[in-house]
């Protein structure tokens, strides 16, 4: 369904598509047809949202970056024009420092920056690699079928960020169900309100903990803040919850639905299983992001002074756009983009955005997702899909898209 835009583009009566779009069941791995339509029509055009407000879609990676790296457009949600919430029951809110804009963006981010520094990371790679084994071992001597989401997908990132943060893994049942509740597009406002509220009193009761007796863990450097007077308390829990939820959720559904992208492409999965190259597993993993697309709804923002780009002026006021799934399979940047490609260099990708809000944690994220790619394949070589795709459920209904369930055998 769509209306009809006058006076903002050169055709002063075009159509204006209804945003988000539908993707195609049979292309699940693929973005919405709708989406390469207007790719190949322009890198820029109007979309309609629930509400009746029109920002700008961006659709080529070349404007992507260039506007994700202007200090004009701004990722504050109090903006003027920045594009509502994704639907009239998704709720608003800022989610800590990744919905500001410098200068306190920047200083609250380097709070947190320190853990997620490669050499860091790095140091954490034999502990992940200890964990995928662990349970790969538990894979192989328990039934099949199994779910791979549930016994595999969900537990590593889980026990990786738990660590990290220094939040006991025996509570993972819990904030894991609150958290699937807080991104799935369907809960109501007062569904997602509690489930939030209840993972933000866990955290900041565990802040108070650090701050009478700190340890050594993420917590406890967020807590140092608290007491130096550089946080509040309410900012130290949102801090701590976005890193729970960025920690696991994002990971765990790269992981099951970037198994079942290669299970679809025998070829592809043979390339994995039959090497222990470094460089190749690390090359997988830059492909598996740009092929596949785990935010799907776009990165939103509003510009906040005039800006001319593709032959169009964005002005101030203007809500943008930006889905890094369309992006990333832009002909331009990535020939024949709709393959998956193991060996093509996909570094380039923006599956972690661009510019100052680029993603805090994708060295963490690289590093478990090299891990399990570069092992889960080469243990269990025969691993298949238990069921057709077409029975497999798809997270349409999410902001943070992915299977629901991965039933395997080997």
């Amino acid at each position: 369904m769509a209306d009809t835009l006058t006076g903002t583009a050169p055709d002063a009566a075009v159509p204006v598509p209804e945003f988000p779009m539908a993707r195609q069941a049979r292309c699940p791995f693929d973005p919405p047809l709708a989406l390469k339509e207007l790719q190949e029509e322009g890198p820029l055009t109007k979309v309609r949202l629930w509400d009746g407000s029109k920002p700008w879609l961006v659709t080529r990676y070349a404007e992507q970056r260039t506007l994700l790296g202007d200090p004009r457009v701004s990722a504050d949600t109090d903006r003027p024009g920045y594009p509502t919430k994704a639907s009239p029951d998704a709720g608003e809110g800022k989610l800590s420092f990744i919905m500001m804009d410098d200068p306190e963006h920047a200083r609250l981010r380097r709070m947190v920056t320190a853990p997620f520094a490669i050499k860091r990371v790095e140091a954490l790679r034999p502990a992940v690699q200890r964990i995928v084994d662990g349970l790969i071992d538990e894979l192989l001597a328990g039934p099949r079928p199994v779910d791979l989401v549930e016994a595999f997908a969900l537990p590593i990132p889980s026990l990786v960020i738990c660590e990290l943060l220094g939040v006991p893994y025996a509570d993972h049942d819990f904030f894991q169900d609150n958290t699937k509740t807080m991104v799935h597009r369907d809960a109501t406002p007062e569904q997602r309100g509690l489930a939030s509220r209840q993972v933000a009193g866990y955290l900041d009761a565990l802040i108070g903990e650090r701050l009478a007796e700190p340890q050594d863990d993420l917590l406890s450097s967020v807590a140092e803040r608290v007491h130096a007077g550089e946080l509040t308390r309410q900012q130290a829990t949102e801090m701590a919850l976005l890193l729970l939820i960025a920690g696991h959720e994002t990971t765990a559904n790269m992981i099951a639905l970037g198994t079942l992208a290669l299970l679809q492409n025998p070829d592809q999965l043979a390339l994995l299983r039959e090497t222990d190259d470094p460089k190749l597993v690390a090359s997988a993993v830059e492909e598996l992001l740009r092929y596949l697309h785990i935010t799907h709804l776009g990165r939103r923002r509003a510009v906040t002074e005039d800006i001319e780009i593709a032959g169009q002026v964005l002005k101030a006021g203007d809500g943008i756009i930006m889905v890094n799934e369309i992006a990333n399979r832009d002909p331009e940047v990535f020939p024949d983009p709709d393959r998956l490609d193991l060996t093509r260099d996909a570094r380039r990708h923006v599956a972690f955005g661009f510019g100052v809000h680029q993603c805090l944690g994708q060295p963490l994220a690289r590093m478990e997702l090299q891990v399990v790619y570069g092992t889960l394949y080469r243990r269990i070589p025969t691993l298949k899909a238990a069921c057709a795709l077409e029975d497999i459920r798809f997270k349409h209904d999410a902001f943070i898209y992915g299977v629901h369930e991965l039933p395997v055998t080997w």
